[in-house]
């Protein structure tokens, strides 16, 4: 066997190790998962219709947010109990609202890299 041959074989087996070593090992998966993720990250943030995406569904939610929270305000101190009623759900809706945005929010931040627009919150707050 030439050198030129034994080169050949030795770089076709290093690069079999390497593709099982992604492949089986937890550690190989873990570098390979990273990767991608950074991969991901860069395509999402430098896609149009990813934040436009994520600035509607925010956009919706805070909506959301608002219509239930004049909800609870219009009648958190009503004299009637079916309309603090109203008022209660109205709350328990807005805070599960707030609860999903909040954890969106997180998720997605990377999408503007720390340049929220200024129609969108950076937290919707709970109402007690």
């Amino acid at each position: 066997m030439s050198n030129k041959e034994r080169a050949i074989l030795i770089i076709v087996i290093c690069a079999i190790l390497a593709v099982l070593m992604i492949i089986l090992t937890p550690i190989g998966r873990s570098m390979w998962n990273k990767r991608m993720h950074d991969v991901q990250v860069a395509d999402d943030s430098t896609n149009y219709e990813t934040l436009k995406k994520v600035e509607d569904a925010c956009r919706a939610m805070i909506a959301s947010y608002e219509s239930d929270r004049l909800t609870y305000e219009q009648y958190r101190d009503s004299d009637d109990s079916e309309e603090r009623s109203w008022a209660t759900q109205a709350r328990m809706r807005a805070n599960r609202t707030a609860s999903t945005y909040n954890n969106y929010i997180l998720e997605n931040s990377y999408v503007w890299s720390n340049n929220i627009p200024e129609n969108i919150d950076v937290k919707l707050d709970y109402i007690e």
